[in-house]
């Protein structure tokens, strides 16, 4: 069996990107805990059972801070980190396709069960399928990375905007489902666990069909590319000697992020503004906020504020499970069923504290295993050999 390298000790990672992922597990959650109890973020409909003032500046919030900002801050990192996976298979003469293929299909097999059997919004089987793509770009120059992202992201999402402008022409756009929502209360809330499965593979497959691949792929691929990129460039590696760079980058990500994050609200928040908004604006915002991570992360005031990421950031498979599987006892009804009950302002308070008894449990966990238990188990099956996850007393 031909041997394929090992995994990154810790004297190799670099802390703000770890950072960066424990605040992308942050922001995915505050997006999740919501589609988790109700089923607005499919079917629509949020504007009438969530319609006091606190509820609407709550949901206002996150749409504008949170939505579309982390899965794509993590799409950017999952393709830094494959580049970074590359270079060291590249380094030592492995191959590179063979090991990358097997990373992906056992994150397709994670995909597989938590999408459904816990959670039919799982981000990981859409990761491994769309980062098989990316075994066609590891060879190709730096622009042609850049041609593709960029023709990707931008041209789909302005010739779906305007079809979208023009249909609203016509009279206003509602996709609100009631039968939908009502079913999904139904089964989610007092189904049993079979129920709960059935709606959830009808849920997936509401919002996971061959179209919407296709949208999902012109919005993640751009990210990952540009990931692959920014690693080659060294620009996150060696932060001190790229900051006129990083800065310029930061700038400019922040214009966009205002002007399509929060510049819809001014206009009344059309419809036809949504996917400029979420896939320009929120890679905007995930870009600008892993670029601010990185910059403040360099200060020693901030490094002490954003060091308890890190040790989120180093589990966040295992964190980002352990938040679907809190999420389906919470709400579902084999569980405490309280499924349509939460505000958004309880959601919020919910993913806080959360969160914050994750860090308490990442950093306890580390100072004894080298590995998140689900990172360990993915590290096993993809370097196919023993690997130790208990620390060593000298490290």
């Amino acid at each position: 069996m031909d041997k394929v390298g090992s995994p990154l000790t810790a004297n190799q990672r670099l802390q703000w990107i770890d950072a960066a992922r424990g605040f992308a597990i942050l922001g995915i959650f505050m997006v999740n805990v919501p589609a988790f109890n109700a089923p607005f973020f499919l079917y629509g409909g949020e504007e009438q059972y969530w319609a006091s003032q606190i509820d609407v500046t709550v949901r206002a919030i996150i749409d504008i801070f949170f939505q579309a900002s982390f899965y794509t801050l993590f799409s950017f990192l999952f393709g830094f980190g494959m580049q970074i996976i590359v270079e060291k298979l590249n380094d030592r003469q492995l191959k590179v396709n063979e090991f990358i293929f097997r990373r992906l299909a056992i994150l397709i097999g994670f995909g597989l069960i938590h999408a459904f059997l816990i959670w039919h919004g799982d981000i990981l089987l859409t990761y491994g399928i769309i980062g098989m793509f990316l075994l066609l770009f590891f060879n190709r120059a730096d622009n042609t990375l850049l041609y593709w992202a960029f023709g990707l992201l931008f041209i789909p999402t302005m010739l779906y905007s305007v079809l979208l402008l023009l249909a609203s022409l016509l009279g206003p756009i509602d996709l609100t489902n009631y039968e939908a929502i009502n079913q999904a209360f139904d089964n989610y809330g007092n189904g049993t666990i079979i129920d709960i499965w059935q709606q959830n593979y009808q849920d997936w497959s509401y919002s996971n069909g061959v179209f919407s691949y296709i949208i999902l792929t012109c919005n993640l691929l751009p990210l990952f590319l540009f990931g692959v990129y920014t690693a080659r460039k060294k620009w996150l590696h060696h932060v001190n000697q790229h900051k006129k760079v990083l800065k310029k980058i930061w700038l400019i990500t922040l214009i966009i992020f205002i002007v399509l994050k929060g510049g819809p609200y001014v206009v009344g928040n059309p419809y036809w503004l949504t996917m400029l908004q979420d896939f320009i604006g929120g890679s905007a915002s995930a870009i600008f906020y892993l670029v601010s991570i990185t910059l403040a992360f360099q200060t020693e005031r901030w490094k002490k504020l954003l060091l308890p990421f890190t040790y989120v950031g180093k589990m966040s498979l295992s964190n980002y499970i352990f938040q679907s599987l809190f999420s389906f006892i919470l709400f579902y009804s084999v569980g405490f069923g309280l499924y349509g009950d939460i505000s958004p302002l309880v959601s919020v308070i919910i993913v806080v504290v959360v969160f914050v008894i994750q860090i308490f449990l990442s950093k306890w966990w580390l100072a004894k295993y080298r590995f998140g238990p689900l990172e360990w188990v993915w590290r096993r099956l993809m370097y196919r050999e023993k690997l130790p996850i208990k620390r060593k007393v000298d490290e």
